[in-house]
């Protein structure tokens, strides 16, 4: 029996917090779980990461320090169930 092998494209994350400690990606991707994606300081103060994903739509918020944000640089929101907006992705 084959398998299809799913194709996967890179999503990159980008975001600037110049006074946090540590950021975190949390979405439909990895369960909402807040340490499951840490992201690195770059020595301009912008936090990044990549992966790679199925092609797909997916909510994702930055967490900057414990505080859940959306990602300022994305214009696709969806309305979160706990208050403000999901940032979304289309890959």
């Amino acid at each position: 029996m084959l398998s299809k092998k799913t194709t996967k494209k890179r999503a990159s994350f980008q975001v600037l917090a110049t006074n946090a400690t540590e950021v975190y990606i949390a979405g439909t991707f990895n369960d909402w779980d807040p340490d499951a994606r840490p992201l690195k300081r770059g020595r301009d103060d912008v936090f990044r990461t990549w992966m790679n994903l199925p092609a797909g739509t997916y909510e994702y918020r930055f967490v900057v320090d414990g505080e859940w944000r959306e990602d300022p640089a994305c214009q696709l929101r969806s309305p979160s169930p706990y208050g403000g907006d999901n940032s979304v992705l289309v890959v």
